[in-house]
């Protein structure tokens, strides 16, 4: 997938959710083995440790049901800096911490991606799309703006960063989408972002809808930053999340998710967010999402070659 080293950073972030108990994200995956896995696949691996926020402003915001926008802002300024390093030294792997640590992550590596004139696209497996602004935000928790502030909509000017490089809406794949706010639904009919829900997963199954973007991002040069939330997997087999949404993900439909990625050869970072050791059953969890990893960056079943993404697959 990529012979750059594997460059793990933690940010543990929670105060852009509604529970607490994502702080323990990071040393959940740590504990869960997830640098033992890499290391034991081939991959040179290192761990920065956990990233530090930037010091806080004063700012606020008209919308009153805001919560924690200076520590959010902090913490956007500190990971985009952080992705933006690390994108130049190997393969980012940020393990969080709450979903707004997207955010950072995004609009670095966007930046980063501009400088070296590639495309940068997302893929977000997510129940939620997160494309509130801090406008239509009615919960206040910053876990639900990150995609709309890195793919330019307005209303973050003042507050957060200045984006050095807009994501294209265009170049964002979600997939696993069960949950949408109608603020957000209204701005996502105009976006440009393309959206496969469960029921299009139920109806169509990954291959089909993933083939497309993966043929668009090759035939663009592009890169695939992937951002997994724990809540994009059913609960059943994902309990340790505060925002649990019934008919998630399969164990297989989101194995054959990371499979086919790493067959791409497209993948350039991952986030692996909203992890909540607190509400896990034993670790369960997180050793689901480590497993996860491993099938992203190569281990298998079986041992059997693979064929790069570049070649035209045979479908059904």
């Amino acid at each position: 997938m990529t012979s750059k080293p594997c460059i793990v950073l933690g940010a543990p972030v929670q105060v852009g959710a509604g529970r607490p108990g994502c702080d323990m994200g990071p040393s959940a995956f740590r504990t869960a083995g997830l640098l033992t896995e890499l290391r034991n696949l081939g991959y040179s691996v290192e761990d920065r440790g956990n990233i530090i926020p930037n010091s806080l402003r004063d700012l606020r915001h008209p919308n009153s049901m805001i919560k924690a926008l200076p520590e959010i802002v902090a913490w956007t300024e500190a990971i985009a800096e952080a992705a933006y390093q690390a994108s130049g030294e190997g393969m980012p792997i940020f393990i969080g911490g709450d979903h707004s640590l997207s955010a950072g992550s995004m609009t670095g590596l966007a930046r980063r991606a501009a400088e070296e004139g590639r495309e940068l696209f997302v893929l977000w497996l997510d129940s939620h799309p997160d494309f509130h602004t801090l406008e239509t935000t009615t919960s206040g928790n910053l876990h639900g703006v990150p995609m709309a502030y890195a793919t330019g909509l307005e209303g973050f000017e003042g507050y957060f960063p200045a984006l050095a490089a807009p994501i294209k809406p265009q170049n964002v794949c979600m997939m696993g989408i069960r949950s949408v706010d109608p603020e957000e639904r209204a701005a996502l009919r105009t976006a440009g972002v393309t959206i496969h829900d469960m029921r299009a997963i139920d109806e169509n199954g990954i291959v089909a809808l993933l083939d497309p973007f993966l043929k668009r991002v090759a035939a663009a040069d592009g890169v695939i930053h992937v951002s997994l939330d724990v809540d994009f997997l059913d609960p059943g087999i994902a309990p340790g999340v505060g925002t649990t949404v019934p008919g998630g993900a399969t164990f297989r439909e989101a194995h054959l998710i990371m499979e086919i990625l790493h067959d791409s050869g497209l993948v350039g970072s991952l986030d692996l967010v909203e992890l909540n050791p607190f509400l896990d059953e034993r670790g369960r969890t997180a050793l689901l999402m480590v497993d996860l990893v491993a099938s992203l960056v190569g281990r298998r079943v079986l041992d059997r070659p693979t064929q790069s993404y570049r070649y035209t697959p045979t479908i059904g």
